[in-house]
């Protein structure tokens, strides 16, 4: 093998772009960059462990950033049905820097009127002391009350207050007057401009963040998962005790991944969850609702949720007949259907993409020694065997999920061995040591059926000799 002319795997150059460490699916790779580039769907069926989700992981990474946030606003009018909020980044970056202006300054640099408003200043010596403390230090007098009584309802003297927040104008250059907000923070003031308030003040959920993953994994394993939901709150909602509804607003997967990749493995998985799929789709835009019809989120909705995003399915062979037609169809319709390979030529090219493929699950891993040039020759000879057995063709498998299992087994076995390198040895004993339990019970048993028996004799003459109560 004149090839392995490299000491280990660490010499072995791993390429950065994710597509070029897909190994033997080069038919993909001109199909993956128009689905990126071009925003198209796409079907990837093979059996597993042929990397299709690394695929559309690599996909993704070709997508450009996201370049909108949206956000649940509450809605003072009708709080069951929270505002839809969507910025671009160019105006959350504005806001930023408008946030960014606002300043921080020492209470007594603020008007007399506020920093008395805000607890700071006494209103008999006109002291600042700290605002927690409605008692003045310097003289004694109070400041403000802390709670209200009875005796506030009917005296004739004003209530003294303290408030978070004052509004005031002023003047601001020639642009006329101008509201500010000044607000407490600690020992000193904000000041800042009143149309910032609500940026301030948060009354807003941001729930698909513009700082975001452009791959999203959904399993489907229920519709809130996938399509949103909103969560269940005992005091419904109540203005006082409550979770105000647009709290509540989870995003659902199909939302997480506007403007990026939703990738969904074993798709027929679905089920009756693929009609939603489906709208979503073809809408670019789906509700978020309360699932549950007991819960009190049941009542909160909120409409036209973008979620324009780029599905990668994956499937098995044998399960291609379940997707619903209308789905399958739109994916054909604006996208591509794609048959992996399970075998490469076995050549030495292809042979020197293993040797490739082996250096990366040792980068990625982190916590196995690279492997010799013996122990990627002993990995290419096992990938000749298993092309063999498994798919009755001579060349080198791309069922690669199972050599990357032989790989880190003997990482963990060059370890505990305190070696400094994976050797072809340690691929034998990984190799020996990943047989499937099927294996294990053909080599022990002759065949599963008699490891069953063995087994079932062995309860039998346990419960005759009062081992056990179980009935058999």
């Amino acid at each position: 093998m004149d090839y392995l002319s490299f000491g280990t795997t660490a010499e072995i150059k791993v390429p950065k772009n994710p597509l070029e460490q897909v190994i033997g699916q080069e038919h993909v790779l001109e199909i993956a960059h128009i689905v990126a580039r071009q925003k198209r769907h796409l079907l990837l069926v093979g059996p597993p462990g042929t990397g299709k989700s690394f695929i559309a992981g690599a996909i993704a990474s070709l997508i450009p950033p996201p370049t909108q946030q949206i956000a649940v606003v509450s809605n003072e009018d009708n709080p069951d049905r929270p505002i839809l909020e969507i910025k671009t980044r160019e105006l959350i970056e504005k806001e930023k820097r408008e946030m960014r202006r606002a300043k921080l300054v020492d209470p007594r640099d603020v008007p007399y009127y506020v920093s008395e408003r805000l607890g700071f200043r006494c209103r008999k010596c006109g002291t600042i002391s700290d605002p927690e403390s409605n008692i003045c230090l310097y003289c004694g007098a109070e400041k403000y009350r802390k709670t209200k009584n009875i005796e506030d309802m009917f005296s004739d003297m004003p209530r003294i207050t303290r408030d978070d927040k004052v509004f005031m104008k002023r003047r601001n250059g020639k642009s006329g007057e101008e509201e500010y907000i000044y607000e407490r923070r600690g020992n000193k003031v904000k000041v800042y401009k009143s149309k910032l308030m609500d940026i301030y003040e948060q009354q807003r959920k941001v729930i698909v963040p513009i700082d975001r993953k452009t791959f999203v994994q959904a399993t489907g394993a229920s519709e809130a998962e996938l399509l949103g939901d909103v969560r269940h709150d005992p005091y419904g909602g109540h203005p006082e005790i409550g979770i105000p509804p647009h709290e509540r607003v989870i995003p659902g997967a199909i939302h997480e991944a506007h403007e990026g990749v939703l990738f969904i493995d074993e798709l027929s998985t679905l089920g009756e969850l693929q009609r939603y799929l489906l709208t979503a789709m073809q809408e670019k835009k789906f509700p978020i609702l309360g699932r549950n019809t007991t819960s009190t989120g049941a009542v909160v909705r909120v409409d036209n949720v973008p979620c324009d995003f780029v599905l990668v399915g994956a499937i098995n062979i044998n399960d291609v007949g379940s997707i619903l037609p209308p789905l399958r169809s739109r994916i054909i319709g604006s996208g591509y259907e794609v048959l992996l390979n399970t075998v490469m030529e076995d050549c030495d090219e292809n042979r020197m993409k293993l040797v490739q493929f082996t250096a990366q699950e040792i980068s990625k891993d982190k916590r196995i020694p690279h492997a010799t040039a013996d122990a990627c020759e002993q990995i290419i000879r096992e990938a000749q065997l298993r092309a063999r057995q498994i798919d009755g063709k001579d060349g080198l498998t791309l069922r690669l999920r199972d050599l990357s299992g032989i790989i880190k087994m003997a990482g963990d076995i060059a370890i505990v061995e305190s070696s400094e390198t994976i050797d072809k040895n340690h691929v034998r004993k990984a190799i020996q040591r990943a047989r499937s339990i099927e294996e294990q019970l053909l080599d022990s048993y002759g065949s599963a059926w008699k490891a069953g028996m063995s087994d079932y004799a062995t309860l039998r003459r346990k419960k005759r000799d009062g081992f056990t109560s179980e009935i058999i």
